[in-house]
């Protein structure tokens, strides 16, 4: 189904690691507004859509979702790359180093691991690409705060400026896919009987 391009969508090159930063960085890895649960939970509601146009707009989102994750994936464990004992417990992570050493590990900044109770499927095509619009802007939001706390940094500031602005078109073709769904839902099919058939050809 997917051909596999061996670069990432953006280019990630951190020169400087930065443990404190992956810390949270990682929200967007395995947290509940990060991209492991959007990809999930786009790539499976799309079984459902009641729309050709809406599967395919799932589809296309859930796998650039995809290819977002191993952005900030390489995003995280550049900025820990070599990091010393030292530098890992300054950033707090020795609870997470113990369990997970510096294996990019899906979880929140918070150290929450993920969990599929983040894919929210509803079995509803119109509640859940609402919940997909609220996902978009909720990542959104969750790129702007991790780029305020970047400060001066623009190699992370860079690619997350980036993921960012994805998730601004990722909103609008959910908009875009939440209309077809509804114009689909309010037009009612139509049958005649005889006698309107009749009627009809009479005219």
């Amino acid at each position: 189904m997917w051909t596999y391009n061996k670069v990432l969508e953006y280019p990630v090159k951190i020169k400087c690691k930065n443990p404190k930063l992956a810390k949270v960085i990682i929200s967007q890895y395995g947290g509940p507004d990060g991209e492991l649960a959007a990809s999930l939970r786009y790539l499976s509601q799309r079984f459902a859509m009641p729309d050709e146009n809406a599967k395919a707009i799932l589809n296309d989102i859930g796998t650039e979702e995809l290819a977002h994750l191993e952005m900030v994936g390489s995003i995280v464990y550049q900025l820990t790359k070599n990091a010393s004992i030292e530098e890992i417990e300054q950033a707090g992570l020795s609870a997470y180093y113990t369990d997970r050493g510096l294996d990019v590990y899906p979880s929140s900044a918070a150290g929450v691991p993920f969990t599929a109770a983040y894919i929210a499927c509803k079995g509803d095509p119109i509640a859940n690409l609402q919940e997909d619009l609220a996902a978009e802007q909720k990542a959104r939001a969750t790129y702007e705060k991790l780029i305020n706390l970047c400060k001066d940094n623009p190699d992370v500031i860079d690619p997350l400026k980036f993921l960012r602005q994805r998730e601004v078109v990722h909103f609008q073709r959910f908009g875009e896919a939440l209309r077809g769904i509804q114009d689909k839902l309010a037009t009612k099919k139509m049958y005649m009987n005889d006698c309107q058939i009749n009627n009809q050809s009479t005219l």
